[in-house]
């Protein structure tokens, strides 16, 4: 190795943000095992690489006896004197045992360390990159897709898209471009993983935080979202500011701000909610499109009754129960619900009992 080497070792430490000392302290780590593997020697030693000629030499370390038993690891305290006369019984002695040939051994070793070590660097410097994403969005295009799962580029690493992070019936064609949520990033033998996912709610949650301002400036609050991927989303929105619609806002001028969301969520429904304190509020506005008669609450249950009109009670309830599974996610409170004509039949029913127990 030569000053040529160390000037292009000065450009590489820079240009990949590495330390260039702990790629010289790699490659003299390299040499000891290499200098080892090469002579075949058991003696304990040491490689030191000048930072300015990047000369290269080897030393042997052996311990200062009076009498030598192995030549490999100790040196007389006869022979140490000649090298120094401030040796003593007990210290270690720097002999050089440098091969000839040994540069073109340390020139191969070197190039290879460096190789590994940029390669660390970079998955180390990928992995800051990504883990300060984590519950962020991003975008990503679709490599391949091996056993069910979807591999995305992220740019500079994969990311892994699971059967279970999947819309349901969404079509995944290599190229495609999509945004995707990451939800872990770990570090693995082979650089970072990053799981990504398309049905965690906070997709959705961060989808309005591009599209609406106001949310991003803190003017419209997003309380909580309920999701079932690929079919309905509720998000409870708010606002202090008096002169705000949160719901208008989320919606846009002629619904143009959640349609691009529909739109990047191939078609999945979504209600926006004004969320309020009051939970009879909050749970009727939680259960639309459906309109609401009246709300009973049991506090010591959390639970609601929740009284319809006639004609609304398919609509409250929705397909396989999934309106009123939603509300219930969303508000925090078990919703039972009821239209008008079967609250009148069991309060009459109520009634009748009432009137047989008095005779």
């Amino acid at each position: 190795m030569n000053g040529e080497f160390l000037e292009a070792l000065d450009e590489i430490a820079k240009e990949k943000g590495i330390d260039k000392e702990i790629l010289m302290d790699g490659i003299e780590a390299a040499l000891v095992s290499a200098y080892k593997k090469n002579f075949g020697t058991a003696q304990n030693v040491k490689v030191y690489i000048d930072r300015v000629t990047g000369q290269v030499k080897v030393y042997a370390l052996k311990k200062v006896v009076e009498n030598v038993e192995d030549d490999f690891l100790e040196i007389s305290i006869q022979q140490a004197k000649q090298i120094n006369s401030k040796y003593e019984i007990g210290d270690i002695v720097e002999v050089e045992v440098t091969p000839k040939n040994f540069g073109r051994i340390a020139a191969q070793n070197a190039k290879q360390v460096v190789v590994q070590r940029i390669r660390e660097a970079e998955r180390e410097l990928i992995y800051e990159r990504f883990i300060e994403k984590q519950n962020e969005i991003v975008n990503a295009l679709i490599q391949r897709v091996e056993k069910k799962n979807v591999y995305v580029d992220l740019d500079k690493t994969e990311g892994i898209l699971p059967p279970n992070e999947q819309i349901p019936g969404e079509t995944y064609e290599v190229n495609d471009r999509l945004k995707v949520y990451i939800t872990e990033v770990k570090k693995t033998t082979k650089g970072p993983q990053v799981m990504v996912s398309r049905t965690h709610p906070g997709l959705v949650k961060r989808l309005f935080e591009l599209e609406v301002p106001e949310i991003i400036r803190g003017e419209v609050i997003i309380k909580n979202i309920a999701r079932e991927a690929g079919s309905r989303t509720k998000i409870a929105v708010y606002s202090s500011e008096r002169d705000i619609d949160p719901v208008g806002a989320c919606v846009g001028q002629k619904g143009i701000r959640v349609q691009q969301i529909v739109d990047e969520l191939n078609g999945e429904k979504i209600d926006i909610i004004r969320w309020s304190d009051d939970p009879k509020e909050y749970i009727s506005s939680a259960l639309s499109p459906s309109k609401v008669i009246s709300v009973q609450l049991f506090e010591s249950e959390k639970s609601a009754r929740v009284i319809v009109p006639d004609s609304q009670l398919s609509l409250a309830i929705g397909k396989e129960g999934q309106n009123a599974r939603l509300a219930a996610k969303l508000t925090g409170w078990k919703i039972d619900i009821k239209s008008q004509s079967q609250m009148n039949a069991m309060q009459g029913d109520e009634f009748g009992q009432e009137q047989g127990d008095s005779q």
